[in-house]
């Protein structure tokens, strides 16, 4: 218990901060002043009148609680015993390194590190990742098993004992005036040190029954009044090797006491309370050590909407530095060329292609650069309106370029191309020079391609990463077209566009977003949507089977392969580990190799071979080498197999609805009838729900939005994928918060695009997005 004249302070100020509640201290604050009179008050030569403090009123409460505060100097001597302790090094500033901290080593400090803690202000913002509710204070005669719960009591013994044959531990017993009960620590004798008898003690946890007798189990405990990790909302942070909860808590809390106040709220007034959002140093201390769990919420919600308004900030300022950089080509669409291709088509396209193709057209005829991410399902013919924008520009003299994330999808780009292009020679105007750059390609090769690709002498080069090196150079790009968006970020995308002289971008995607979230992590694209699938797209039985249907499943699959068809084998998702993960998938290969389908031609995929190797694989499934791929989740976004028409997925209930529809979306790219099975041992409620709406839907988007109300944003794409700040607060599910916060930023940023009015708001920004963008891997 601090029994200092600066504890008193503090304590006074925490009960001004609750209302004179007298709700500061367990016990109440007179037992408290009776306890600082014998010590504190004796060290500081300093008497106090006895307040009798929890008969007075809150007006009286107040009155005698500003008159200590003054007599005190009104934190004059806590003050002062800070300069004492400071007085021989330079005060820290929230920019200063963690070490700054009285009592933080260099070894501390580097721990810290690692969990991305290197200034005091990274300290402040380390979050908790979850809270111990101890706030349900009992008497032991009132305590109930199986419950977290708080109690203080005395300690009438506390001794170092062993338990069981091996473990020393400590073994106490408490009581409270309406009884005694037990206490044990496993693995750590040397608590008996710290409780001596007749100390006053709080201990937090779940009450066990041993033998009949109620019993705590290594709980929480505190000798001090003033709780830390008992008897409140305690936090519970983010560790790592060497760095203990307790030892977390004291040092977060100390430095939110000391640092805090110092944080300067960057958010405009008028806009936080319009908002109604806490002003942020409060926000940050009841983030850490909340008086309650309303609080708490108020403080989670401020700060989830700095997040989510930072991130809307920066994509808009990024949408404006692309806009402002230099105006694109101006590409209106030749009139004949884009109509004689449509009709040379052995389809029609269906109205939600033709309205997106004419958002596309209508920014390609626009010298502002185009900068539009085109959403479609899987089998939504997403690629036949790249195609259109393509021709618009090669027609005008500029070369086009189309980047994909892995090779394979790359290679089936160029041949998907390469065919339109040849169903539509007779129309165009002249032969349309097409290369592939991959990594795959020889040096010699790959130097002739770089050469015509600088001169001019290709029309669309289409591509992976090798695209973006700084050895490929292009001579009039006009625009760049991106597949599967969520495999690139930020930087990579920002690179492309500084190939040319500003190109329009269009970024493609079969991961059905919603459009909320798409608003969010793209918030610096327009969005168009292919809502609809081209009629006569067969549709893909899907069925949800028990563990004992899973050999109903195998049969099935041997009479598909003995039909002529393919099929695909989905190991479970182990989120624990890739390697695991990777193990599990030989582990399952090697089984149904040797049990189940000895007679056909197999093949492994998985996370932890290399690109290459991935690629020749699916390449030779493709090519019908083999009957059966067994495949961990990378198969996800993967290149079209139209022989293959089973999707067997284990451990179903282990995905998030978005995922599940991907992986169904791997089959039925043929003419033949095609099917989903998912396989669950035991799912949970929830899963049984996500497994029944997958059967009975087959829409992309409407999934999406139950995937992101059931599971929340995990199923979609991570900020550290998309080249965004972290997100430590805010949850993409909160749609409510994400369209206040994009409300807000809007109304900002249209009032004061480049914030010269808000020096704080740019710095802040400024420094997020460094940091986010600089986390891309």
């Amino acid at each position: 218990m601090n029994l200092s004249s600066e504890g008193l302070c503090r304590i006074l100020e925490l009960e001004r901060a609750k209302g004179y509640a007298d709700e500061t201290v367990i016990g109440g604050l007179d037992r408290y002043l009776g306890l600082w009179a014998k010590k504190g008050g004796a060290d500081a030569g300093l008497t106090l009148p006895k307040p009798n403090y929890a008969a007075l009123d809150v007006q009286g409460r107040r009155q005698w609680a500003e008159a200590v505060l003054s007599r005190l100097g009104k934190g004059k001597l806590l003050r002062s015993v800070k300069r004492a302790k400071t007085s021989q090094a330079p005060a820290a500033s929230l920019d200063s390194p963690v070490a700054a901290i009285s009592g933080v080593s260099s070894r501390m400090g580097a721990k810290l590190a690692r969990l991305g803690v290197r200034t005091i202000l990274d300290l402040l913002y380390l979050f908790p990742n979850r809270y111990l509710d101890y706030t349900n204070v009992k008497t032991i005669n009132q305590l109930e098993v199986g419950k977290e719960q708080t109690v203080v009591g005395f300690v009438w013994q506390a001794v170092p004992t062993r338990l069981g044959r091996t473990r020393q531990g400590t073994e106490a017993v408490i009581g409270d005036g309406t009884g005694n009960v037990r206490v044990v620590w496993f693995n750590n004798p040397y608590i008996a040190r710290n409780l001596v008898p007749n100390a006053r003690l709080v201990i937090s946890g779940k009450v066990d029954l041993f033998r009949g007798q109620k019993v705590f189990v290594s709980p929480e405990y505190e000798l001090e009044a003033s709780s830390t990790h008992t008897g409140r909302l305690v936090p519970v942070y983010p560790l790592t090797a060497g760095l203990y909860q307790r030892t977390m808590r004291h040092l977060i809390q100390e430095s939110v006491a000391h640092y805090a106040p110092q944080v300067v709220d960057y958010l405009p007034v008028e806009l936080r309370q319009h908002a109604q959002l806490l002003e942020l140093p409060k926000a940050i201390q009841q983030a850490h050590f909340p008086d309650s769990s309303p609080i708490m919420e108020q403080a989670r919600r401020r700060l989830a909407f700095d997040e989510l308004f930072f991130i809307q900030l920066g994509v808009l300022s990024t949408r404006r530095h692309w806009q402002e950089e230099g105006s694109a080509p101006a590409l209106p669409t030749p009139s004949p060329l884009i109509s004689r291709f449509l009709n040379a088509l052995p389809f029609v396209l269906t109205p939600a292609q033709e309205r997106v193709l004419a958002e596309i057209l209508a920014d390609l005829a626009s010298p502002r650069p185009m900068s539009r991410l085109l959403q479609g399902d899987v089998g939504s013919g997403k690629t036949v309106v790249a195609m259109a924008a393509l021709l618009v520009a090669i027609a005008h003299e500029h070369q086009a370029v189309l980047m994909a994330p892995t090779e394979i999808l790359a290679e089936q780009h160029y041949h998907t191309i390469s065919n339109l292009i040849e169903g539509a020679r007779e129309i165009l105007p002249r032969p349309i020079r097409v290369c592939l750059l991959t990594g795959a390609i020889k040096k010699k090769e790959t130097e002739q391609l770089r050469k015509a690709i600088a001169g001019g002498e290709m029309d669309l080069v289409i591509g992976t990463h090798a695209l973006i090196q700084e050895g490929v150079e292009f001579c009039r790009l006009g625009l760049a077209v991106v597949d599967e968006q969520h495999r690139f970020g930020v930087t990579q995308r920002s690179t492309l566009r500084q190939k040319g002289f500003n190109p329009h971008v269009l970024v493609m995607s079969a991961t059905p977003i919603p459009r909320t979230l798409a608003l969010t992590l793209y918030g610096d694209l327009d969005l168009s949507v292919i809502d609809e699938l081209p009629l006569g797209r067969q549709e893909i039985v899907t069925r949800w089977l028990e563990a004992e249907q899973r050999y109903q499943a195998y049969e099935f699959i041997r009479r598909q392969v003995k039909a002529g068809r393919q099929a695909f084998i989905i190991c479970p998702l182990i989120e624990e580990s890739p390697a695991i993960e990777a193990r599990a998938a030989v582990a399952e290969y090697e089984r149904l190799s040797r049990e189940v389908f000895t007679d056909f031609t197999m093949a492994l995929l998985h996370g932890r071979m290399k690109g290459e190797e991935k690629d020749q694989v699916m390449r030779r499934f493709r090519d019908g080498e083999f009957a059966i791929l067994v495949s961990t989740p990378v198969v996800e976004v993967g290149i079209d197999v139209p022989n293959a028409t089973v999707m067997l997925v284990e451990g179903a209930d282990r995905f998030g609805l978005s995922q599940l529809h991907q992986f169904r979306g791997r089959v039925g790219r043929g003419e033949h009838k095609s099917y989903c099975l998912l396989l669950a041992d035991s799912p949970s409620p929830s899963a049984r729900e996500r497994l029944a709406l997958l059967e009975r839907t087959k829409n992309g988007f409407l999934l999406a939005e139950e995937d992101l109300k059931m599971r929340g944003p995990g199923e979609f794409l991570g900020t550290r994928q998309s080249g965004l700040p972290p997100l430590r607060m805010a949850q993409l599910s909160d749609i409510e918060l994400l369209e206040l916060a994009r409300r807000e930023a809007l109304v900002l940023f249209q009032n004061d695009p480049t914030l010269k009015g808000y020096p704080l708001l740019a710095g802040r920004l400024a420094r997020l997005w460094h940091q986010g963008v600089g986390e891309l891997s």
